[in-house]
């Protein structure tokens, strides 16, 4: 209880200084967590470099086929 008391001996400006740096800490760590989870992986990039792919070889099959 000593942190509390300690706490409301400070003064109001020292007081928000504090309660703004813990909440600016909370909110820059949820940000980069969140970028560092979103980014970690390029699941839909892979996706669309796979129907890319396909795509270009069916094309490349449909000119190769004989015409009938």
């Amino acid at each position: 209880m000593s942190g509390i008391a300690g706490y409301r001996a400070l003064a109001p400006k020292t007081k928000n200084l504090i309660v703004a740096g813990g909440l600016s800490a909370f909110v820059f760590g949820v940000y980069f967590y969140t970028m560092r989870a979103v980014g970690g992986t390029d699941e839909l990039q892979v996706a669309i470099d796979k129907f890319e792919e396909h795509k270009r070889r069916n094309e490349e099959e449909a000119t190769l086929a004989p015409k009938a």
